[in-house]
């Protein structure tokens, strides 16, 4: 099993930690914005339609992919203060990106195997799940109003965090939070479902953080408490990423990508998470074609060719039977013309 951990971080993509089947060069070159999700598709061994030019990824081990990518996006900030260990480069026009291709990639190979989707972005209640994600993440908090009461729950992560100079009465604070909150649940749901890290099928994260630029507006980013949320956020990030890492056996990429302001606006379609399972089985956020499954090839030459042969052995029994000689052929008035000699 091997994890994509990808964070967003102003203008900056950077790896916290990889396996040996995926090998980032140690190097400064730029890597656009768009070109990040072939990145991660590359790295879990997926094709993608133009190839990629960029330097710092290689090719790696072939025969050991990763079976997980977490990608984290961070807005509002230039930079966050990750472990000198990793290795970053810097991000060039820095348009909004999505997940949704290395997504289709997995149901169309994976189609019966339901792998977990999980696409997130808490502050604007923007949620995609699919397959598995649907079972396991049933209980995540999801909408604004479901944030808010789980951080006032007993086991939220107010009763451990160092708010610091961050209060539990405002608004802003809450919300960059309650993000916080959805991370750690993540990993805690995840965790009761140890198996889906250790199957077959690859599953993929893509969480999107806006709480740190809310609290950049409301309070500036010389504050105080921006730079304790800042501080707040690299260490919530960490630990999730060594969660994540841990949870699928240590064979994960960790990545972390920071934008400032993206140079374009996102417009995309949502769907909520709650609906039943009746529904997300007939709807289909990507657009995929019907998902054909591995024996289609099989099902298909089995028809084709009983059909061929059973339309020759019509076509050769009608001719043969047209152009039987009565008298001759058939043993009908074989017998009757015998019968008759004989009296």
């Amino acid at each position: 099993s091997c994890i994509c951990f990808l964070g967003v971080c102003g203008d900056e993509f950077s790896v916290l930690r990889s396996p040996q089947s995926v090998v980032f060069r140690d190097g400064s070159w730029p890597i656009p914005g768009e070109r990040i999700p072939d990145v991660a598709a590359l790295s879990m061994g997926f094709s993608v339609e133009d190839d990629l030019t960029w330097p710092g990824l290689a090719v790696g081990d072939l025969f050991h992919r990763p079976r997980a990518t977490v990608l984290v996006t961070v807005k509002g900030v230039d930079k966050l203060t990750l472990p000198v260990k990793g290795i970053s480069y810097p991000i060039e026009n820095a348009v909004p990106f999505s997940l949704d291709s290395v997504a289709n990639a997995i149901h169309t190979l994976f189609s019966e195997e339901t792998p977990v989707v999980l696409q997130l972005a808490p502050s604007e209640e923007r949620v995609y799940m699919v397959g598995k994600a649907n079972s396991v993440f049933e209980d995540l908090s999801v909408t604004l109003r479901q944030l808010r009461n789980r951080l006032f729950q007993d086991n939220s992560i107010l009763s451990s965090l160092p708010l610091n100079s961050l209060s539990r009465n405002n608004e802003v604070d809450l919300l960059f939070l309650s993000e916080l909150q959805v991370l750690h649940d993540i990993a805690s749901l995840l965790s009761r479902h140890k198996h889906l890290a250790k199957d077959h099928s690859p599953d993929l994260y893509s969480l999107e953080l806006a709480g740190l630029e809310e609290v950049g507006k409301r309070y500036g980013e010389d504050s105080r408490q921006f730079k304790d949320a800042s501080q707040i956020l690299v260490d919530s990030l960490q630990k999730f990423a060594d969660e994540m890492f841990n949870l699928y056996s240590g064979n994960a990429v960790v990545e972390v990508v920071a934008v400032k302001t993206f140079n374009s606006p996102l417009t995309r379609k949502t769907r909520s998470i709650l609906q039943s399972s009746s529904q997300s089985e007939t709807e289909n956020p990507y657009n995929l074609a019907y998902p054909y499954n591995y024996n289609y090839s099989v099902i298909f030459n089995i028809i084709l060719w009983m059909m061929i042969g059973l339309a020759l052995a019509v076509i050769v029994i009608s001719y043969n039977l047209w152009n039987m000689d009565p008298g001759y052929d058939s043993i009908i008035y074989r017998m009757t013309n015998q019968k008759i000699r004989m009296d």
